[in-house]
């Protein structure tokens, strides 16, 4: 089992910046690929950004691309995602995943740990 826990997130102006983390127990974090999904009320859950088991490879959604970065610290079991540049349209809840595999996937249905999530507001 691994558990995720997420933070960081809240309210900000568009044009304004936030950085989430995604604190990780339970197994060997480093075996593990990382993603990070959002879902908007109303909406389905969509993927953000995925980074493999080093650090080495990302993957975003053409929506963050540019303006969000994800990132890992194996050292201390975390996975970030630093948030740019917010537009009113990131508002969601965003949510960290692992999953095992030769490499990080954009599928929410390969990831087998989730986290709680935690709420992100942009204001126009």
């Amino acid at each position: 089992q691994v558990q995720l826990v997420e933070s960081g997130g809240g309210l900000v102006q568009a044009g304004g910046s936030l950085r989430l983390s995604c604190a990780a127990s339970g197994r060997t974090f480093s075996n593990y690929n990382m993603g990070w999904f959002r879902q908007a009320p109303g909406k389905g859950r969509e993927f953000v950004a995925a980074i493999n088991w080093s650090g080495g490879t990302t993957y975003y959604a053409n929506s963050v691309k540019g303006r969000f970065t994800i990132s890992r610290d194996n050292a201390k079991n975390t996975v970030y995602l630093e948030m740019n540049s917010l537009k009113p349209e990131d508002t969601a809840v965003y949510y960290c995943a692992a999953h095992r595999g030769p490499r990080a996937s954009t599928y929410s249905g390969q990831y087998d740990y989730w986290g709680r999530g935690t709420e992100v507001t942009v204001s126009s």
